[in-house]
């Protein structure tokens, strides 16, 4: 096993953090597709585009370190969002495939505030405070999002409850 330094170990992770939301760009359309709650399709469609700038942020942070984005897949994320499409495919349109994907949209936005407070905390061990107001602005953003999901899952929850009560 390699003994990373911990600015290796930092920019591992900033790669992973980056492959993540990569792969999250693209199944986020999916996702927005499949909803069927309007405030959570919009919500989908809204997180997509801050995704965007979230990979701008950390394609700012390498430019700045002179590192390329490349070298790492997260299979965290591959995982997770293989789960939350096999789970969500079987379901039928309505209140419990949107409950699905909620469920699946908030394990990867737990992933994420892990993954970014731990690349905050690194940032400012090795001095890049620039970098660490980059990611601790996405942080904050990911637990924004995971609160939304958490406010409309109330809604497509109950309405899921009712769906099953009156089948």
């Amino acid at each position: 096993m390699r003994n990373f330094s911990l600015r290796e170990l930092y920019l591992s992770q900033l790669r992973d953090l980056y492959s993540a939301e990569t792969q999250l760009l693209a199944a986020l359309p999916h996702m927005a597709a499949n909803a069927q709650n309007p405030q959570l399709k919009q919500g989908f469609q809204n997180h997509l585009a801050q995704t965007r700038e979230q990979v701008a942020r950390l394609e700012k942070i390498f430019a700045a370190l002179n590192e390329p984005t490349s070298g790492k897949v997260c299979k965290a994320m591959q995982g997770l969002i293989q789960e939350g499409a096999e789970e969500a495919g079987e379901n039928k349109e309505g209140p419990v495939r949107d409950a699905a994907l909620i469920a699946s949209a908030q394990r990867v936005e737990h992933y994420e505030i892990a993954a970014y407070g731990t690349a905050v905390n690194f940032a400012r061990l090795l001095g890049e405070d620039q970098a660490a107001g980059l990611l601790d602005a996405t942080l904050q953003e990911e637990g924004q999002t995971d609160q939304q999901l958490t406010e409309v899952a109330q809604v497509v929850n109950q309405a899921a409850l009712q769906e099953n009560s009156s089948n």
